[in-house]
Formats: C-alpha cells, sequence, structure tokens
C-alpha cells in the first residue's frame, strides 16, 4: 500500500445466530411476526440485533460514611413533626392544623377557670376548678369534651395515612431505598404521633398544675401533698397516647388510605365504650368494659390517681386488657411494616 492509496478499513466478522456479518458500525434490527386465523397457536420471531455494541453494566456500592442511625431515626421524626408548624416536612393539611390548635386551647379552659376565680378570691368556684385529685384525673380522663371529641379526633386525624399512604404511594420505597430498617421506620412512626398527642395531654397538664403553683402562691406543703397525684395523672396521659397511638396505626398499617384508619379508630373507642354502657345500664354488670379501650385506661388510672371508682369489677382485669389491647396492636402492625413491600402496592 501506497501513501496516496486511501485507507479502507475492513469490515470485521461478527456472528449472529450463526451466520457472518460484516460490523460496519451501523446498527439494523429486524423483527418478522406471523400469526394465523387464531385456529392454531400464534408464533413470533424474536427480533435480532445484527450489529451493534452490547455494554456491561456492574453495580458498585457506596462505600461512603452513612450517617448514624439516630441521625436517620431524627430525619423521619422530624419530618412529621415540624409539618405541623413550618413548610418543608410532612404537609399536614389546614384542618388538621386547625382542630389541633382549637384542641390546646380547649384543653386549657380549666387553666383559664382557676386563675379567674383564684384572681377573685371566690373560693367556691376555685376549689371547683382548681387543682386536686379529681380536677387531675378528669384533665385527663375527663369523658366530655376531652376524652369523646378531643383526643380520639386528633388521633385519628394524625393516624390516617400515616403508614397506609406509604403503602400506597410507594413512598416506603424512599425510606427501604436508604440504610433504614423496618423497626426504626415503625418506630419513628409511632413516636411521631405518641408524641403529638403527649404534648397535647401532657403539655396541658403541666401548665395545668405549675401555674397554679406560680399565680396562687402555693407553699411547699402543697406541693409535697399534690405533687404525687401529679405524677400519677402524668402517667396516666402516658397510657392514655400509647393506647391510642398503637391502636391508630395498626389500623393504618392494614389500610391504604387514610379514611378506613380515622373512622375505624373512633368506631372502636366510641362502640365498645357505648356496647358496655348498653350492657351495664341493662343487665348491672361493668364487667364488658373491659374491652373498651377507653374504659379500660380510665380504671387503671381512678386506681393510680387514687380518685373515686366508677367501675365495680376489679381495676387490675382492666389493667390485664390494656396491656392485651396493646399487644395485640403492635403485634399487628409489627406484622404489616414487615411485609411492607419497597414498591407501589
Amino acid at each position: 500500500m501506497t501513501e496516496d492509496e486511501p485507507f479502507e478499513p475492513v469490515p470485521e466478522k461478527s456472528e449472529s445466530f450463526g451466520a457472518e456479518t460484516p460490523v460496519t458500525g451501523k446498527s439494523k434490527m429486524q423483527a418478522a411476526w406471523s400469526a394465523d386465523d387464531g385456529e392454531s397457536e400464534s408464533s413470533a420471531q424474536v427480533a435480532s440485533m445484527s450489529q451493534g455494541q452490547i455494554f456491561e453494566q456492574i453495580y458498585r456500592p457506596w462505600e461512603g460514611t452513612l450517617n448514624p442511625r439516630w441521625m436517620r431515626n431524627w430525619a423521619i421524626l422530624r419530618h412529621h413533626l415540624l409539618g405541623i408548624f413550618k413548610k418543608g416536612h410532612r404537609p399536614w393539611n389546614i384542618p388538621t392544623r386547625l382542630f389541633i390548635f382549637f384542641v390546646v386551647i380547649a384543653s386549657m379552659t380549666d387553666v383559664a377557670m382557676a386563675l379567674l376565680f383564684g384572681m377573685i378570691g371566690d373560693t367556691t368556684l376555685y376549689d371547683f376548678w382548681g387543682v386536686n385529685r379529681d380536677n387531675l384525673y378528669a384533665h385527663v380522663m375527663g369523658f366530655f369534651p376531652r376524652n369523646i371529641l378531643y383526643y380520639p379526633i386528633v388521633a385519628a386525624l394524625l393516624v390516617g395515612g400515616m403508614i397506609s399512604e406509604d403503602r400506597s404511594h410507594g413512598t416506603s420505597a424512599m425510606y427501604f431505598s436508604r440504610p433504614i430498617n423496618r423497626f426504626d421506620y415503625a418506630a419513628m412512626k409511632f413516636l411521631s404521633v405518641g408524641l403529638i398527642l403527649f404534648f397535647i395531654i401532657n403539655g396541658t397538664l403541666a401548665i395545668y398544675y405549675f401555674v397554679d403553683i406560680l399565680v396562687m402562691g402555693k407553699g411547699w406543703a402543697w406541693i409535697i401533698d399534690t405533687f404525687p397525684m401529679f405524677l400519677a395523672t402524668f402517667v396516666c396521659g402516658i397510657i392514655l397516647s400509647f393506647t391510642y397511638t398503637s391502636i391508630g396505626l395498626s389500623l393504618s398499617s392494614v389500610s391504604r388510605g387514610r379514611f378506613f384508619p380515622a373512622i375505624g379508630l373512633i368506631a372502636i373507642l366510641m362502640g365498645t365504650k357505648a356496647m358496655a354502657a348498653i350492657i351495664d345500664s341493662l343487665f348491672d354488670k361493668s364487667l364488658l368494659y373491659v374491652i373498651s379501650p377507653y374504659d379500660a385506661v380510665a380504671h387503671v388510672c381512678q386506681a393510680l390517681i387514687g380518685t373515686e371508682m366508677t367501675y365495680d369489677h376489679p381495676w387490675v382485669w382492666s389493667l390485664i386488657s390494656v396491656v392485651v389491647i396493646n399487644g395485640l396492636a403492635l403485634y399487628l402492625l409489627a406484622n404489616r411494616v414487615s411485609s411492607l413491600e419497597v414498591t407501589r402496592e
């Protein structure tokens, strides 16, 4: 070959389905389909790539430094908690935010009444609204309006789409594509709902107690007498928040929408209470109250605080009922979360 002669590349050979074809740098795909009238089995010839290049893809895991476990869990927790106050987190809707704000204000009505009559000097009305054993119990477990309107509806609004929307929208894939295990996922969801209820119930309880001390000028003798009652009521608030959260999230884990968990939680709390009240009024038997989460918790709290009992059966039975109800709810939650898919269901 001389320098004046043009260079012509020699086409290489490649084998495609046993036939040798030259590689010219161009790709061509041929497909042929054939089918009869449907009397016999249809057949199709798979498209064959006569020329082209096959790229090899190799998965290489990321070897960087991961954030610590507590930071990943905190990211889930603040995603739900801060969404109530600011944007950029879980988008809680306006009705939910307004109702939570209303419940916080309405839960402090006894604080305002105690301060009002304490400043006026009316001891009779102050004793009716002031801090005592019965009022501390009523602040947390009052049947109307707190525990029939405020707390169940707040819990229903919170748990409505907490897990169910992750199942329906495939959001779980975003969680489990990160180094987040299922226990942390369920625990942070549980803690998010439980903390909001805790701040509403126990936060207003603490304000009710300590404002009375500061404004009314209570002495150390009064604090020593009432502080054990306050601690017992505080524990009751934790039990109430824990029970409502466990039942609500267990319902959310078996659903794919917001409606069923919310309505189901209210139906369980109010339906079992109404059924037990009907049986009690007809047959004068309060034993059926053990199937009501509200009444079981209320009976245990009456024993802890030391207020007057409104149930005839032993309070230990109600304690066993609270443990069983929470145990079943947590088992259902754990079972459903363990089967949660990483793709949209």
